[in-house]
């Protein structure tokens, strides 16, 4: 077979119906995202609320970072009523869905200007359902097809996530500068933008009760069935105790290293992407330009390095492309400080964004294949949910002091930082790569 048909073939992949159900849920998991921050980030600036209050409430999106906190419940309580028609996976998907819908749907009653604290509680609330939703999409993802099929199940979330990225954040700024009455900030707008956000929920909701409950999760429900009491005890050692020290003994003392490794390999994005919307509105860009640049531009380039990455990782193997990824990450950053010395200017925007979210697709699909092939099928939520929490944890925290930062010395000296935080991340990449830890799980 010639080699360019060789390559076609393995993109027929994603083509079978699990790799599309996890692309929409992938759609359902990304929405809530960009609205629990990144483009409100965009809407408080504009309202006039401080780089620095910025920064500080996007602590609420460490609800992501602690999510393994109940993770657990997720794999052992059944929700009443929905676990019987849906089953346990499906009906925690639906519950987190509808609770996200409710919560973007209370954000768009408030005035940042006015309710600022009642406006970051409605955010909170949107954090946490959407963390939920995260930790089960996750879970059904990882249960729904074996491990050589996960590298595409990777990309077709990713794809999917980033895609309601676009929607999430061009959308409501497109719409949002549609529905304004004037030049400049309109709360009318943005309430509008966000009302129509809620009804964008529908797609995943649909998708989780027309979708199949995974075979593992049926077979398990009837494995235990018993009384209450012999239930709760399974409960208590299989969530709490069970999922912590089997990651432990099956990688010895390399789990410290690829705990390490999870906790700062996003370090140099995230705290970066603090900032990003709060430049653009500084630099003097539009909501029609930073929709047509950031949000468009930059996520078709990250769903071309998302696929590109999922057919990387199969040729080459996955922790080569976490290399790579990790080190364009860092190094688009310094894009970012160049762009802070040149000023508005729309094709430089354009070409970095470009260049940043290419080398995001690329180490994200990555990292999900990397974080997939830790988990032991046997606590698929609870372990996922702890790797994707700690992979937050840091990143998020530190972030949260990126507008004092940027307010202290300014956007270059912060974007030339946040590139040299990447570093860690490739030195234990180097180290895990030397040292090969191998996974001791007898059900492999």
């Amino acid at each position: 077979m010639p080699h360019y048909l060789a390559w076609l073939k393995s993109l027929n992949i994603y083509c079978q119906r699990r790799v599309l159900a996890i692309f929409v849920l992938g759609f359902s998991s990304g929405l809530p995202l960009m609205l629990v921050f990144g483009v409100l980030s965009f809407w408080l600036r504009e309202a006039g609320v401080s780089r620095a209050d910025i920064g500080y409430f996007s602590w609420v999106a460490l609800a992501y970072a602690i999510k393994w906190l109940w993770s657990p419940l997720a794999d052992h309580l059944q929700i009443p009523f929905l676990h019987h028609k849906l089953g346990r996976r499906r009906s925690w998907l639906l519950a987190s869905q509808l609770a996200v819908m409710l919560a973007v749907l209370c954000m768009a009653g408030m005035d940042p200007q006015r309710e600022l604290a009642l406006m970051a509680a409605f955010a909170v609330l949107l954090a946490f359902a959407s963390a939920t939703q995260d930790i089960n999409v996750d879970a059904f993802r990882i249960e729904s097809a074996p491990e050589q099929l996960q590298a595409a199940l990777a990309a077709a979330y990713l794809t999917g996530y980033r895609l309601a990225m676009i929607l999430a954040s061009a959308g409501t700024l497109w719409l949002a500068a549609l529905f304004s009455g004037k030049d400049g900030y309109d709360l009318a707008g943005w309430q509008r933008a966000y009302l129509i956000m809620a009804l964008c929920m529908l797609p995943g909701i649909l998708t989780t009760i027309l979708s199949k409950e995974p075979l593992s999760n049926l077979q398990q429900h009837r494995a235990t069935q018993g009384s209450v009491l012999q239930r709760f005890a399974a409960w208590l050692r299989q969530a709490v105790v069970a999922p912590f020290t089997d990651f432990f003994s099956r990688y010895k003392w390399h789990a410290l290293l690829i705990l390490a490794l999870i906790a700062c390999y996003r370090l140099t994005d995230i705290v970066m992407g603090v900032m990003a919307n709060a430049f653009y509105v500084d630099m003097g860009y539009s909501k029609e330009e930073v929709a047509s640049v950031s949000k468009i531009y930059g996520v078709i380039m990250t769903l071309i390095g998302a696929a590109l990455g999922g057919v990387l990782i199969n040729r080459f193997g996955t922790v080569r492309i976490l290399f790579i990824g990790a080190l364009l990450s860092a190094v688009t950053n310094l894009l970012f400080a160049a762009l802070s010395q040149i000023g508005y200017d729309l094709a430089w925007l354009t070409l970095i964004i470009s260049a940043d979210n290419l080398s995001a697709g690329i180490a994200t699909s990555a990292f999900i294949a990397y974080l997939s092939s830790l988990v032991n099928l046997a606590f698929t939520a609870t372990q996922y949910a702890m790797f994707s929490s700690l992979m937050l944890l840091l990143p998020k925290f530190t972030g949260g002091f990126s507008g004092h930062w940027v307010e202290q010395m300014g956007y270059g000296p912060f974007f030339v930082m946040t590139a040299l935080l990447g570093i860690p991340a490739l030195l234990l990449i180097i180290v895990l790569a030397k040292y090969k830890p191998i996974k001791q799980n007898a059900a492999d």
